[in-house]
């Protein structure tokens, strides 16, 4: 999951109500996505105004997964382990028992390390697909300037659509393969492929948001597990 500004030009009358922290008016982009760069979830029409840290419980994804209407299944035996079902996000949003976020720097340890490691390898995944959007759609890359009404559906959510079908239908026009991040496992370095230039499509500010008990617990299964059993053998060579 990731959030990203896009940028528009506001209705008359509207102040700072639209305006973020990056100083223009924008609303906001949620997307969750799958293994093959589709938006599985995408939700668009917060206004800009709003703390990133808070963005996520506008959504109709939070209170669903606030009230467990989900039906995320409970656990999966993993090479002898049980572990949680979770989404994975930035720093942004909050800890819980089904959204893992990744440790910040000062308490970083090398096991957690490796933990932060392997979680930005599966967030790569919709860093992408906001870049591949951006890229294909030039609407985000600049204010987009209609009726506020018709952003979300005429623009925004039509968008998202699109690209999922491109993907699906065309993927090998729609997204070739330098489009993506290119690891370098043997030398531990990234060639980072398409991103969301912070011009068109800014990215959420870091947050500090509460964390809960049984989000931490999570979080520790995960880092004992990419530390030992789920070790692969070229993450040491990546921190």
């Amino acid at each position: 999951m990731d959030g990203k500004h896009v940028a528009i030009v506001p209705p008359p009358g509207a102040g700072s109500y639209f305006f973020n922290y990056k100083g223009y008016n924008n609303q906001v982009l949620i997307g969750i996505a799958d293994s093959n760069f589709e938006l599985i979830y995408f939700n668009f029409g917060t206004n800009g105004h709003v703390s990133d840290g808070g963005i996520l419980e506008y959504t109709d994804f939070y209170d669903k997964l606030q009230n467990e209407c989900l039906k995320i299944p409970e656990s999966s035996d993993v090479k002898g382990r049980k572990l949680s079902y979770v989404f994975v996000g930035d720093e942004p949003f909050s800890l819980r028992r089904d959204f893992l976020r990744p440790y910040k720097v000062k308490h970083l340890t090398r096991e957690r390390n490796i933990f932060n490691y392997r979680l930005s390898r599966a967030q790569r995944i919709i860093e992408n697909a906001f870049g591949i959007l951006v890229a294909r759609f030039g609407t985000f890359k600049t204010h987009i300037n209609i009726q506020l009404d018709n952003i979300s559906k005429d623009i925004v959510m039509a968008s998202c659509a699109l690209h999922n079908f491109l993907q699906r239908i065309f993927p090998d026009t729609y997204t070739p393969s330098e489009y993506f991040d290119i690891e370098d496992l043997e030398n531990g370095t990234v060639r980072a492929g398409l991103r969301s230039h912070p011009s068109s499509m800014a990215t959420l500010k870091r947050g500090n948001r509460n964390h809960q008990l049984t989000g931490k617990e999570v979080r520790n299964q995960f880092v004992e597990y990419f530390n030992n059993k789920g070790k692969v053998p070229w993450q040491d060579n990546c921190v």
